[in-house]
């Protein structure tokens, strides 16, 4: 499974999201020194009615502990923007 698979897998798991896009930044990384170990750069935008009532930061602490498990070998950085419905619409 490639990198994006594994990281949706998780996201979708965690928070059965209503849109969820993952782009794979690395090649913008190239030389830098977390590619050096393989994880890569990623930019998640999430929609999820689990974000409800939660501030940012919570949001992304959310996030970031459904792909702890991924960060090092597939996950150097992630950039996340995180909403529920209401926020979109």
């Amino acid at each position: 499974m490639n990198r994006i698979n594994l990281i949706k897998a998780c996201l979708e798991k965690a928070f059965q999201p209503e849109q969820l896009d993952i782009i794979d930044e690395s090649h913008k990384h190239a030389g830098h020194a977390g590619a050096k170990d393989g994880g890569g750069h990623f930019v998640v935008s999430i929609v999820s009615e689990k974000f409800k009532g939660k501030s940012r930061v919570l949001r992304h602490r959310m996030v970031n502990e459904a792909t702890a498990h991924l960060f090092g070998p597939t996950i150097h950085a992630l950039s996340i923007q995180a909403k529920t419905l209401q926020e979109i619409s």
